[in-house]
């Protein structure tokens, strides 16, 4: 079964980042979890944890020990999300499919708020003497006889707290109440939207989260709030770890995956290449594309719609791609090679390479070769990623050198 199948409406309890993973570079949706064949398990590009009932597979980085807690995938985890953690409680990993879900919280509730606070129609009873709505008569004649000046009536009104607020409500309420509530105090922008939905919710009640969940099962389809999609269900997922933890009825498939090669991009870039002056071209939105061919004296639909490239990350006259593989041995697949040629052609690139994780001591920088042609260098850049001897605090400050190491070369080479 395909990660496109898996990723089916009934599988509500699976939750794939990113989510758009039919954007994404490496033909994600139609690869398989793992391979097993009569000796060997064997993984692909995903991690974290998938179960079916009561069975549950844990899927960690290549240089986790084992039943380690995964430093690497941590780190990586909340530099990408953006949440500050010096130390690591050991956790059953059903517990870490709760943490990696509220990791991604803040991130996906300031992407929706950004959007503008959700707002839809909602009913609303009252009982005042200003009537501006339909008129209840049986709830009048219960409440309001002998008549006192009220009437009974129903008003339909744009609302802020609605189902869907109310849902990212109860989900902060929850968070605060768990071992994990300093992520709703990550930054500034956080802290802010946090306490704007608290405002807007004035009907919370703790008692009453069944039923918000209920009417939050089917997703949104505005066409303006798209990013309250994937924070609902977010939310929900959040709100039903317990069920998570314990196995889903009808053996329905759950639990949270990442793909390794998007963390491994999206970690290098926050944490290191945009510092360096790198732009991280977004497939998703179609931001920062270059185009294989001139603007000029062309079909522009074409060379508009058909011809747009997104490398990893680019700047003047240097490309990197990002790699999650094993490439220590500098065997370069042949289609990443004739990319990363095309992308450094087209751009006029002097130099371009490839970026890996690596088990070496230190930041490696191998010249592949000088292109013929056109010319240009083509480097194999190894990140060491520390080995898992200490505690998470030892394990970030190591990895922090790391990372400074490689961006003072990164500087040096481009």
């Amino acid at each position: 079964m395909t990660i496109s199948d898996l990723c089916k409406k009934q599988n509500a309890n699976l939750l794939v980042y990113p989510p758009q993973l039919d954007v994404y570079k490496d033909n994600l949706v139609d690869n398989y979890i793992f391979k097993i064949d009569d000796k060997n398990l064997q993984t692909g590009d995903l991690l974290g944890f998938i179960g079916k009932n009561e069975s549950q597979l844990t899927i960690g980085t290549r240089f986790a020990k084992d039943g380690s807690d995964d430093y690497f995938l941590h780190y990586m985890l909340q530099k990408v999300f953006k949440i500050n953690l010096l130390d690591l409680k050991h956790s059953t990993s059903e517990e870490k499919i709760f943490d990696f879900l509220v990791y991604m919280f803040p991130l996906y509730l300031k992407r929706a708020l950004r959007q503008g606070l959700y707002k839809k129609y909602t009913h609303r009873d009252c009982n005042d003497a200003n009537v501006r709505g339909t008129i209840d008569i049986p709830q009048h004649i219960k409440h309001n006889i002998p008549f006192s000046g009220n009437i009974a009536y129903k008003v339909k009104e744009y609302a802020y707290d609605n189902d869907l607020t109310q849902l990212i409500r109860h989900t902060i309420e929850y968070i605060r109440s768990s071992n994990m509530a300093y992520v709703l105090k990550t930054d500034a922008d956080t802290e802010a939207y946090v306490s704007q939905i608290c405002s807007i919710t004035p009907s919370y009640r703790k008692n009453v989260l069944s039923g918000v969940i209920a009417k939050n099962l089917k997703s949104i389809c505005h066409p303006y709030y798209t990013e309250y999609r994937m924070l609902q269900k977010l939310c929900i997922n959040i709100l039903h770890h317990k069920r998570l933890k314990y196995g889903i009825d009808d053996n329905r498939i759950y639990g949270l995956l990442f793909s390794g090669s998007w963390l491994w991009e999206e970690f290098l870039y926050k944490t290191v290449l945009s510092e360096c002056g790198f732009f991280h071209p977004q497939n998703r939105s179609g931001k920062g594309c270059i185009y294989l061919f001139d603007k000029s004296n062309v079909d522009i639909d074409f060379v508009m719609s058909r011809c747009k490239r997104y490398p990893d990350y680019f700047k003047e006259n240097c490309i990197l791609d990002a790699k999650y593989k094993h490439l220590d041995n500098n065997r370069i697949d042949r289609n990443d090679m004739h990319q990363i040629i095309s992308y450094m052609h087209v751009e006029k690139a002097g130099i371009g390479g490839f970026i890996f994780p690596t088990s070496q001591e230190d930041v490696t920088i191998t010249k592949l070769g000088n292109l013929r042609g056109y010319g240009g260098w083509i480097y194999n850049i190894g990140v060491p990623i520390p080995k898992e001897e200490g505690t998470f605090a030892m394990f970030v400050a190591a990895m922090t050198n790391v990372l400074q190491e490689l961006k003072e070369k990164i500087l040096t080479l481009c």
